[in-house]
């Protein structure tokens, strides 16, 4: 086994043409892959221009790509009104503290305790 091994190692590599391309019933017109040594430099970048371009066409994935950049977004959006909103502190003071002041004392109508002082009757009045 170690002997065919080796003779095989030794060997040069055939050219192989794809299985496809040697079934195929038209003659192909360009060989695949070009040979960059063979092309001039204008050749080169043109060909990689267009290479490039069309891989970039044929891996697109727009729904998919949408769908990051939305829960990317979402995640941001959540981490920054976490910190800003609700984020324990302790006595550290931050400049958002005005902010978080301001939005507690507009939402600060909807929480329950404040609903059960509207709730309770005065006992002065009747």
């Amino acid at each position: 086994m170690l002997p065919t091994l080796v003779r095989r190692l030794a060997q040069a590599a055939k050219p192989q043409l794809n299985e496809a391309a040697v079934n195929y019933k038209y003659k192909l017109k360009k060989v695949w892959p070009p040979d960059m040594g063979t092309m001039s430099p204008q050749q080169q970048l043109r060909f990689e221009k267009k290479y490039k371009r069309r891989l970039k066409l044929a891996s697109a994935r727009p729904r998919w790509d949408k769908f990051v950049r939305l829960a990317q977004l979402f995640t941001v959006t959540f981490a920054v009104s976490y910190m800003v909103l609700f984020m324990d502190w302790k006595d550290v003071p931050t400049p958002f503290d005005s902010v978080r002041e301001r939005f507690w004392g507009f939402f600060g109508v909807f929480t329950e305790e404040s609903r059960k002082l509207k709730d309770k009757p005065q006992s002065g009045r009747q």
